[in-house]
């Protein structure tokens, strides 16, 4: 067996023959938290306190104290976070496989769609025409659902309205199809969750987090820059935070993207 060109990897990435592109926003306080039903539990927004700036409490040095829940900013899923998941092996972020951590990716690009209709779902025909046109999705692939809707600002970006958020997202049987048919490692969104706003009301409630994480799978959220991804071709760096027993986390996404394919 040929081994791996590693240094031939990595002068490719220092030379720009393969682009590294971030997917992801950043963590501040202004970034807008997921808002559930009044009467549970609520994800604490981030908060950032600097101990000391040069200043009597350091005076050579600058940090912060971070608080923020898990599941905020650009952040990952763990099977963990979902009660269907909750009693597989490696199900929490600091047990998951590390392999599962660098995978390649598709882009299934609903632009159009979600720009028509914020409640816009994603469904198995509108997957089978994609891959009628792009080949047949990977096994163990990263399948990314653009929408362009990272481009809004915060107040449209979170679409709030009096029966709750109106974004777009899968609807039951395609996330149920994704995972068992094609055995897609995860799901990302551009929008706060992997569900669409109202997936509460699919049957079953919050499909993407039934059918991911109850089959050990994972979800990226609020991605953002995919549209400089190709359809296919990519590879995704996806670690998230070593957090005991944690649910998921925020972390840093690359997309490493061949200039032949860019």
């Amino acid at each position: 067996m040929p081994t791996c060109d590693l240094s031939g990897f990595a002068e490719a990435i220092a030379s720009g023959e393969i682009d590294v592109v971030d997917l992801t926003f950043t963590l501040s306080p202004d970034f807008p938290v997921i808002v559930m039903p009044p009467e549970i539990g609520q994800s604490a927004p981030v908060r950032i306190e600097e101990i000391s700036r040069y200043d009597a409490a350091g005076p050579a040095w600058y940090w912060n104290n971070l608080s923020f829940g898990e599941h905020t900013g650009t952040h990952f899923d763990a099977p963990v976070h979902w009660y269907t998941g909750r009693d597989l092996p490696n199900n929490s972020v600091d047990t998951l496989p590390t392999r599962h951590m660098i995978a390649p990716a598709i882009v299934i690009d609903c632009t159009r769609e979600a720009v028509a209709d914020a409640d816009f779902l994603l469904t198995v025909p509108f997957l089978e025409r994609w891959e009628t046109a792009y080949g047949r999705i990977p096994v163990g692939a990263w399948v990314l659902m653009r929408t362009d809707w990272s481009k809004k600002d915060w107040r449209a970006y979170s679409n709030l309205g009096d029966d709750g958020a109106h974004t777009p997202g899968p609807d039951a049987a395609a996330m149920q199809w994704l995972v068992i048919e094609r055995d897609i490692l995860g799901f990302g969104t551009e929008t706060i969750g992997t569900d669409a706003g109202q997936g509460g009301h699919l049957d079953p409630p919050y499909p993407a987090h039934h059918f991911l994480h109850g089959n050990g799978k994972y979800g990226l959220q609020c991605l953002t820059n995919l549209d400089r991804l190709p359809v296919r071709g990519s590879v995704l760096v996806a670690a998230p935070l070593k957090v005991q027993r944690g649910s998921g986390s925020p972390l840093r996404v690359l997309a490493l993207v061949p200039k032949e394919v860019a």
